[in-house]
């Protein structure tokens, strides 16, 4: 008799586990290019008070591993899938390109609203315009506000001269509504996507959970901010220090955000949202020009862990232990898994076949510090994989300007227009503390002080000598991150067995990997002055 009801205590344990009495509301904030150190709780010069504030009653996650630029981190937030799976592993979506991700995903906030949730975006969408039903209003959220492509003008909301700025709801029939905002021309952006989180958080029906996607701009270029900003967040910055106006107008950008972010944590709190909400924020890359990933080495569009490894925490009273850093290796398409067992998700429901994902719930980890992973691949690059011209350009650049270096040798070469990204052929994967890049078209870089300035940027201690700070090379390097965080030693020659060991994984990942397909680019979508999908399915 005591192992029947042992049995039965059992089950219904499990079930508690598994049907969540109240899904939580779920926050995602994305900085653009904000840098490992460019947070106070890190030491910056930077005011981020609120920032602050949140991460040290929230778990900071130390080894959270995103994409090396802006679309392929977001697309894979968006689907729990490596950019290998999507296409996004030839990198950003370019202006005027007609490519998005694939109809066939189901993107995160189409998951949540399965499930009951009001989806609001705001912000960065950067993951295709060409159609309209590549959009987000079309890809799962009721309302978005915001800016479709890579970046925009902070106060004209112009990109490439044209307006991207627009409202997108659905009216009482249930049609799509497209406003351009015309009349926000002059207003910093940072503030209006500030105000829009709030009015929406200020305006939920609590009947419904609530899902807020606010992917702020800030600090990716233009370097912009008002004279005013400039004085109330960045006088404080020594006058000595080099290339002091722009270094200004960056820690400003971010101090405008964390301001911001400390009025929608208020809104939250005001609202008695806040109890049951699990709050991410996270960059969607590592610094770039005046940011600062120290100590870490490199910077966005790089491998090397100052491009991946983010800023990043959970802040939720749904924790059972907070106000720690967890070391735990985590990966952005573990977002997706996580927020589908909170949300109570049941995939047969979906209006498609969910494909396959590739992150793991890591509530566990976040919740009890409990490892859930111990692999990640970082990136892979196949250009026979590319059957589009750029990719066939590429490789005959590449022909014509070969990198013929030897593994383990110093040599490099700066990028140049004839050897372009597209001729890239390498494997980045970490497996617990042991990290491999390997192949041809790897770029390395070195250190930014933790000022932001570019002091030891040319430096590259282990292998001799100054180099150009962007730097295309090929080679074999093996580091052990528990003991050179910076990746100073390349150690591939010392272990041999765990250099075969992570190799043999390329060949498994080579098998889910999509062809880039032939894409076309046409300046069909900019009318009259504002940029709109221009391709009818």
């Amino acid at each position: 008799m005591p192992d029947v009801l042992l049995v039965v205590a059992l089950v219904f344990v499990t079930l508690l586990d598994h049907v969540d009495c109240k899904q939580p509301n779920i926050v995602i904030i994305v900085a653009d290019d904000l840098g490992y150190n460019d947070v106070g709780f890190r030491g910056s010069i930077a005011l981020t008070p609120n920032i602050d504030r949140l991460a040290n009653k929230s778990v900071i996650l130390e080894n959270h591993i995103v994409a090396a630029s802006c679309s392929p981190t977001r697309s894979a937030l968006m689907t729990g899938r490596y950019p290998i799976r999507t296409g996004f592993w030839k990198g950003n979506i370019k202006p005027m390109e007609e490519f998005g991700l694939g109809l066939d995903e189901t993107l995160l906030p189409e998951m949540l609203k399965t499930n009951g949730y009001s989806t609001h975006g705001v912000g960065k969408w950067h993951l295709g315009m060409h159609t309209w039903e590549h959009t987000p209003a079309k890809r799962g959220f009721d309302t978005w506000f915001g800016l479709y492509n890579c970046q925009q003008d902070y106060f004209k909301h112009t990109f490439k001269g044209k307006t991207d700025f627009r409202e997108n709801y659905y009216d009482e029939n249930s049609n799509l509504v497209d406003d351009v905002r015309n009349d926000l021309t002059g207003q910093y952006n940072t503030y209006l996507f500030t105000d829009k989180s709030i009015e929406l958080i200020q305006n939920h029906n609590q009947s419904n959970p609530f899902f807020l996607y606010l992917a702020y701009t800030a600090p990716h270029v233009p370097r912009q901010a008002s004279k005013e900003d400039v004085e109330r967040f960045a006088s404080h910055i020594p006058k000595n220090t080099r290339q002091r106006e722009e270094r200004q107008i960056y820690t400003t950008q971010i101090s405008v955000m964390d301001e911001g972010i400390g009025k929608v944590i208020d809104t939250l709190r005001l609202k008695g949202m806040m109890d049951n909400t699990v709050l991410l924020f996270t960059s969607d890359n590592g610094a770039h020009n005046f940011g600062s990933n120290y100590p870490l080495r490199g910077g966005k569009r790089s491998y090397l862990e100052g491009g991946v490894r983010a800023v990043s925490f959970v802040h939720s009273p749904l924790l059972e232990k907070s106000g720690y850093t967890n070391t735990n290796l985590h990966h952005v398409t573990d977002w997706y898994a996580t927020f589908q067992k909170l949300a109570g998700d049941n995939p047969e429901k979906h209006s498609k076949p969910q494909l396959p994902i590739d992150g793991v719930d890591i509530w566990r980890s976040i919740n009890n510090n409990e490892s859930c992973r111990d692999e990640i691949l970082y990136e892979l690059r196949d250009p026979s994989k590319r059957l589009d011209s750029e990719g066939r350009n590429g490789l005959d650049n590449a022909k014509k300007y070969p990198i013929n270096l030897k593994t383990f040798e110093a040599k490099f070469r700066k990028v140049e227009h004839k050897l372009s990204y597209d001729a890239q052929d390498f494997f980045v994967i970490r497996w617990k503390n042991w990290k491999l890049l390997v192949g041809t078209g790897i770029m390395l870089q070195g250190w930014t002080s933790e000022s932001g300035q570019r002091d030891e940027y040319e430096q590259f201690i282990s292998y001799g000598g100054k180099m150009h700070p962007w730097c295309i090379v090929s080679g074999t390097f093996l580091f052990d991150l528990s003991t050179d965080v910076r990746e100073e030693h390349n150690v591939a020659d010392k272990y041999p067995d765990m250099l075969k060991k992570l190799l043999d994984k390329k060949q498994g990942y080579l098998n889910k990997m999509k062809t880039v397909e032939e894409r076309n680019f046409s300046d069909k979508g900019k009318v009259d002055g504002v940029w709109k999908p221009w391709v009818e399915l």
